[in-house]
């Protein structure tokens, strides 16, 4: 396929007014906002306000009803569109690490490269030990999913998702699910990625994290976009009595 032409001085991703109901309950109600190449952006809010589907629309997980969102110039949501090549460009790690149990550590984050790409399996391994180190697992090669931390099935997960070689990661309340322990262990992971310039967008209810890492910080709330800006204007300075309500039972 060819793509559009893209340039580094354009967003990565684009959504421009993106609606999107279930049933009669309309989740997102005109979303907007770009992502430029490099950039970490943390998205917060109360459940049930569209977090989670704004980004699950990013890679066609799930499809939208109106606007539009792009990636490197591409429509996300175009009915042409090659999804395993968006996949490719845009890397997701869930609440659920979704590993296959019978499966390695090594052998999980290979799958994909080898069984979909075609890729050549030795290429794959050498890189696959490469971000085993990366996410700071040597020694778990071959351990089963059953036999590893929550924490530690998070990284491979996001080693996995890593081992496409994405130009952006997803990454959708990664933590929720861990005990308090092991949390930090991901976290320090997802920073370490944003500190090498990977593109990254955090749906999360780590707000310590979120101010640290974060470039830009959105709020959203019954599927819109409440408020946003850079960390320190955002928490210490929010305009919105919604987001300030937000904060104060959080904070």
């Amino acid at each position: 396929m060819n793509l559009p032409a893209w340039t580094a001085d354009q967003p990565l991703i684009s959504i421009k007014d993106v609606h999107k109901s279930f049933g009669d309950l309309e989740v997102l109600k005109g979303i907007s906002l770009d992502v430029m190449k490099g950039e970490v952006i943390c998205i917060i809010g109360p459940s049930g306000s569209g977090k989670s589907t704004l980004i699950r629309c990013i890679n066609a997980l799930i499809d939208i009803q109106a606007g539009s969102i792009t990636v490197e110039g591409q429509q996300v949501h175009d009915a042409n569109l090659d999804k395993l090549e968006l996949r490719q460009k845009v890397g997701m790690v869930f609440q659920q690490y979704n590993l296959f149990p019978h499966k390695t550590a090594l052998e999980n984050i290979m799958m994909a490269p080898v069984v979909v790409l075609k890729e050549n399996q030795q290429e794959v391994e050498t890189r696959a030990r490469k971000l085993i180190k990366k996410v700071r697992l040597e020694g778990k090669e071959d351990s089963y999913p059953g036999e590893l931390s929550g924490g530690q099935q998070q990284r491979v997960a996001i080693a996995r998702s890593l081992a496409m070689r994405p130009d952006v990661m997803l990454f959708d309340e990664v933590t929720a699910a861990l005990d308090p322990e092991t949390v930090k262990e991901v976290l320090v992971t997802i920073k370490e990625l944003a500190a090498d310039g990977m593109t990254c967008i955090l749906v999360t209810h780590e707000m310590g994290f979120a101010r640290e890492i974060a470039d830009h910080i959105y709020f959203t709330d019954r599927g819109v976009i409440v408020e946003h800006g850079p960390p320190a204007t955002f928490f210490d300075d929010a305009k919105d009595p919604r987001t300030k309500e937000f904060l104060g039972q959080i904070l």
